[in-house]
């Protein structure tokens, strides 16, 4: 019987891999797995390699566990390649935030600026993913590529157009959103049946069902019955919060994960737009939402360190919090034990998955997984409006990101920015841009976009 290689790209996440690593362990169809982990950073993977042995020890699974700095020794006889890299370090991000913020530009605009989707964080992920792809289709052209880290939308977009042959999805954990909506409706995620479809951080739920009966029915009576005392405890940006609901009844159907999200990044930005109008819906502030967003990676990453230091840390609090994978390892387990069941990919809308949607252009949507491979579901079809808003918020500002990237034209890349709600003028995008470019770490996209 065929050992099967999982190899995890940017193992040095230490929530993300050790995560993987004990979710392998208790999935029967995945056991006695050859797990090779790779990163560039010696000290972060050591510290993910080191605390193998008491994951393996405490959940079992008689894997193999490996390590290396080489990509292209982990590629080798691969057949999952699961990609979470992110080739910028988290001050990048931040620091031309700043800028951004210098030149007008606020939270509640475009994901290209104000958000850790922005251009100058993107260029290099397109770079390292066109790099791991090549590689990919030259090492282990069966792998499937599981890629899981941002920009899904515009990374899957780029990799299966131009890179017609490799075999890869991508991955997002917004759907499970899904999940929570029915434990706050007082029912188990087994009890869940449902269907989801649009692009990626841009979802909906075209149906659902609670236990036989439509998520909507229940969804209603909740509304009427516990709603309001649900409000005034449920604390800010709730799963079923007061904005989701009232966009619920005005326009008819639910967004999922990051579509109404307290990032404030896409339509409708004026839930978020002032004080008085966030406390009506009982809203975080974006901007305070986000720096507790990169306080909390800033934690993170303190103890991922602290780990590679102390090769006698406990591990027991942070293995409690550990969140069972919904996404990565279930579709491994269908895939390599032959259990065909749905789950939510992100792949190019071929053949009108998602109607409206160009069709060389990203979708998210379910779809039927097993030993045969990954069949797309096509979707129910979205209101004509929803759509609308999906090619204006996410489908337009991609294709010109992409456009800038393939081209390397600064003009491009400047039209990209005027997309954003906050640019004015013509002047505010050229000197925004022209700072981010004259970063002294940003020079190879300096000499690219020109």
């Amino acid at each position: 019987m065929k050992q099967n290689k999982i190899t995890l790209i940017g193992a040095g996440s230490v929530n993300f891999s050790l995560g993987i690593i004990r979710d392998i362990c208790q999935t029967e169809a995945l056991r006695g797995s050859r797990v090779c982990l790779m990163d560039i950073n010696p000290e972060r993977l050591e510290a993910v390699y080191n605390r193998r042995i008491r994951i393996t020890r405490e959940f079992g699974g008689d894997l193999a566990l490996e390590k290396t700095l080489d990509r292209e020794s982990a590629l080798e006889g691969s057949d999952f390649v699961i990609s979470t890299a992110l080739t910028a370090p988290q001050n990048r991000l931040t620091e031309g935030m700043e800028i951004a913020k210098k030149w007008g530009f606020r939270y509640g605009g475009s994901y290209h600026v104000m958000y850790d989707e922005a251009f100058w964080i993107n260029f290099y992920q397109f770079r390292f993913l066109e790099g791991l792809t090549r590689d990919i289709l030259r090492i282990c052209p069966d792998a499937w590529h599981l890629m899981v880290e941002n920009p899904v939308i515009s990374g899957v977009t780029l990799l299966m157009r131009k890179y017609p042959k490799v075999k890869m999805v991508g991955l997002c954990h917004g759907f499970s959103d899904v999940y929570d909506m029915a434990e706050v409706l007082g029912y188990g995620r087994e009890d869940v049946t449902f269907e989801v479809s649009g692009v990626n951080h841009f979802i909906w739920l075209n149906s659902g069902r609670l236990k036989g009966e439509p998520l909507t029915d229940v969804l209603d009576r909740w509304i009427e019955e516990h709603g309001e005392e649900y409000w005034k405890t449920c604390g800010l940006s709730a799963v079923l919060g007061r904005k989701r609901i009232d966009f619920y009844k005005k326009h008819g159907v639910l967004a999922i994960g990051d579509t109404l999200s307290f990032s404030g990044a896409c339509w409708p930005w004026w839930y978020h737009s002032d004080d008085e109008t966030e406390k009506a819906f009982g809203e975080y502030s974006p901007e305070d939402a986000w720096n507790w967003y990169f306080g909390y990676v800033k934690e993170s990453t303190a103890m991922v360190m602290e780990l590679a230091r102390d090769p006698d840390a406990d591990l027991s609090g942070l293995l409690k919090n550990f969140v069972k994978d919904d996404l990565i390892v279930p579709l491994m387990e269908s895939m390599i034990g032959n259990i065909p069941r749905p789950h939510v990919i992100n792949t190019l809308n071929r053949g009108g998955l998602v109607p409206g949607i160009p069709e060389d252009f990203e979708v998210e949507i379910s779809a039927l997984c097993s030993a045969d491979g990954i069949r797309p579901i096509t979707a129910t079809p979205l209101p004509k409006h929803i759509t609308a808003h999906i090619i204006r918020d996410r489908v337009a500002p991609v294709e010109m990101e992409l456009a800038a990237y393939e081209s390397g034209s600064l003009e491009f890349l400047k039209e990209l920015v005027l997309m954003d709600k906050w640019a004015v003028s013509v002047s505010q995008a050229e000197g925004f841009i022209k700072e981010i470019l004259d970063l002294p770490y940003h020079r190879e996209m300096k000499e690219h976009y020109r």
